[in-house]
């Protein structure tokens, strides 16, 4: 039977983002985690993890969070132009979701932008890919139970799902040969969330509109699984982004739960309990997302449910 998956997005983006996740792994309630290879803050984070690793109960599955749209590019200065994708003189990424999703239906950027995500992609899975298999080493050396995994991808605002960044993925896996057994399909199912008349309120109505959007991408997530022999997921942590709590999880798991079962679909829940401090600002992040969602208390609000939603799952 399909599982249930409880995990933290954006390990690594800044020190005490990282911190907090950290505690999470230590009570044992992640089940996995995505971590950012272009952050500024990407080594002293993984030497944290590095530290933490004999301490912990297992090392959860890790995830390479592709990221083109915050930090720093790791292709530049080192495979070739990628002008497209950093702000003038610097390396600080330029792009958002929105330029991703035009420039996918413009023919005559499409092309170029392509080649010069694929040269980032190719770098942050290496970078990534190395600091993983550290980890495991640590944990082998110390008897901390682990899983020898292959490569498993998702990124950073779903970014992966829009159709330039979707072709350029699948183009340096096959070019690579890479061994990927998973890359997330962002696929929720809208139906069971309006099911509940009680909570429309509490939703954001901008998150409505990514469940919508997303899902119009996610069939070709869905046949490439099936095409590499990969598990068909939902994903929960659109509708409810940015305030992932336990009451409403609580009410609404059972439902969802039954629905991916029915389906024959693992579930994933997308957390994100670290939460960054003032003092970690920096020009690789916008000031929007600092404001709107990284800065946010409802950071520990999803800890919080973190901590408590293995509960719910055992019951």
């Amino acid at each position: 039977m399909p599982g249930t998956d409880i995990h933290a997005d954006d390990y690594a983006l800044s020190v005490n983002t990282s911190r907090d996740i950290l505690d999470c792994l230590k009570g044992g309630h992640l089940d996995s985690i995505s971590i950012l290879p272009n952050m500024s803050c990407f080594r002293e984070c993984m030497e944290l993890l590095y530290r933490a690793v004999p301490g912990l109960p297992f090392v959860p599955e890790m995830i390479i969070h592709l990221n083109l749209v915050e930090g720093h590019s790791l292709a530049s200065g080192r495979t070739g132009a990628v002008s497209l994708l950093v702000k003038k003189d610097s390396s600080v990424m330029r792009l958002t979701w929105s330029s991703l999703f035009f420039s996918s239906y413009l023919p005559w950027r499409r092309a170029v932008l392509k080649e010069q995500i694929k040269r980032e992609i190719r770098v942050q899975i290496e970078t990534a890919r190395a600091a993983i298999e550290h980890v495991m080493e640590i944990a082998a050396q110390n008897g901390i139970p682990y899983t020898r995994q292959k490569l498993r991808i998702d990124s950073h605002q779903h970014i992966h799902m829009i159709p330039v960044v979707w072709e350029a993925l699948t183009e340096v896996i096959e070019e690579a040969q890479l061994d990927v057994e998973y890359i997330r399909n962002a696929k929720e199912v809208l139906a069971e969330f309006v099911k509940e008349p009680s909570l429309w309120k509490t939703y954001r109505p901008v998150n409505f509109l990514k469940n919508i959007l997303l899902s119009l991408y996610s069939h070709k997530v869905d046949r490439y699984a099936a095409m590499h022999g990969m598990e068909p997921m939902y994903m929960w942590g659109l509708i409810m982004s940015g305030r992932m709590d336990y009451d409403r999880i609580s009410l609404l798991y059972p439902k969802v739960a039954a629905r991916a079962e029915k389906d024959g679909r693992s579930l994933q829940l997308v957390f994100h309990p670290g939460q960054m401090l003032p003092e970690e600002k920096s020009a690789e992040i916008g000031r929007e997302a600092l404001k709107g969602f990284y800065l946010r208390e409802d950071r520990h609000l999803e800890m919080d449910a973190v901590k408590r939603v293995g509960t719910l799952l055992r019951k």
